[in-house]
Formats: structure tokens, sequence, C-alpha cells
């Protein structure tokens, strides 16, 4: 749901309407907001700032919050 290897911080909205098109498409049993590696895992790569990370994962629960309460995944 969030980018792991950049300082863009992904607005909470943008990350429930992802989530909300993937309940549609499996299930809301089958999916869970996360991001796909570490933080700056990538070799070469520049390190992403603390202060960044934490206002990532805010917003990815900002995000499966807003999900959540959304008509379609109720429905599921």
């Amino acid at each position: 749901m969030i980018d792991s290897t950049n300082n863009y911080i992904e607005h909470p909205d943008l990350i429930g309407q992802r989530l909300r098109n993937y309940v549609k498409l499996v299930g809301q049993e089958n999916v869970m907001a996360s991001s796909d590696y570490g933080f700056g895992t990538a070799a070469g790569a520049s390190v992403v700032d603390p202060k960044i990370t934490w206002a990532k994962l805010q917003a990815m629960a900002e995000g499966a919050r807003l999900a959540s309460r959304s008509p379609a995944s109720a429905a599921r």
C-alpha cells in the first residue's frame, strides 16, 4: 500500500482507495495493509528518513480505517 523506498508520504485517501479496490477483487478477509519490504533496504538506495517512515505508517493506518468504514468493504 505504500512505497518503502522513497520519502514521499502517500495520502490516506489513496491508500484507502487501493485497499477498497483489492477488497472488491479478493474479499475483505484476504486483504491486509502493509508495505512490501522494510524501509530503505535496496542496495545503493538512499535511506528513508525515520520521521517519514512513521508518517507513512500513520497514513497507512488511517487509510485502512477509511477503507474499513466504506460501504464497499462493509458489504463483504
